[in-house]
């Protein structure tokens, strides 16, 4: 039986215990949250315990589900890490590139597995397209979402954005080129519109657009390859 400790029970934390009770030989020894409010109500509702202390929890377990905010990942998985426990992360791995090779690299030094949430790779639309023969030569995104304060501690690449820069980056069958980016602040401190065109060494570009401030949600993309359309 795997001992899991989860590390944020928000919005998203909610999802991660629902799906951990569904899965044989897991159980969830309890979490962590510095929330009163939010912690009260887990407790009740799953009878799970809750942990005032990170590393006490971090001490009795086998692996970490750690959906606390961004910028928190850090300093929790190189915790997880230190002890020697599993991690699995959501979304984005840390809050700068330096700190997330610093966890690669730890997480390699220590000899334990470390999984990031990128959930989009497990969509079904994605998951019709693994056993076909991909050569995109242009690619275009819309990921448009209406304000919500969860997620601003980063800017929107990192909030939403992230989720198809992954997949272009699986899809694409070169390394990139050339990179443009523009964003603007309009609701946070950091981008919550932005636009990327990333340019690859075998002719193909993506252009990706996503926003955390419109009027409604839209999801939305196109690939032109050499042959065909593909569309979502």
């Amino acid at each position: 039986m795997i001992k899991i400790g989860v590390f944020g029970v928000g919005h998203l934390g909610k999802f991660h215990l629902n799906n951990w009770k569904e899965m044989n030989d897991v159980t969830i020894t309890g979490f962590f949250d510095p929330n009163d409010e939010t912690a009260a109500e887990i407790e009740h509702k799953y009878g799970l315990k809750r942990f005032t202390n990170a590393a006490d929890l971090m001490d009795i377990i086998d692996a970490a589900d750690i959906v606390a905010p961004t910028d928190k990942h850090f300093e929790i998985c190189e915790m997880a890490i230190r002890k020697g426990r599993h991690v699995f992360v959501e979304k984005p791995l840390a809050n700068t590139m330096q700190e997330a090779r610093q966890l690669v690299k730890m997480a390699k030094e220590a000899d334990i597995k470390i999984q990031v949430g990128h959930v989009e790779r497990f969509n079904p639309a994605y998951l019709a397209l693994k056993d076909t023969q991909l050569n995109p030569m242009f690619i275009e995104v819309h990921r448009l979402a209406q304000f919500n304060p969860r997620g601003t501690e980063v800017s929107v690449i990192l909030d939403l954005m992230i989720h198809d820069i992954d997949i272009v980056l699986s899809i694409v069958k070169s390394d990139v080129k050339n990179v443009y980016a523009s964003g603007v602040a309009v609701m946070t401190d950091t981008p919550d519109i932005a636009n990327v065109r990333i340019e690859f060494h075998n002719g193909c570009v993506a252009n990706l657009t996503s926003s955390r401030i419109s009027m409604k949600k839209m999801r939305k993309d196109a690939a032109l390859s050499k042959r065909c359309l593909y569309r979502h």
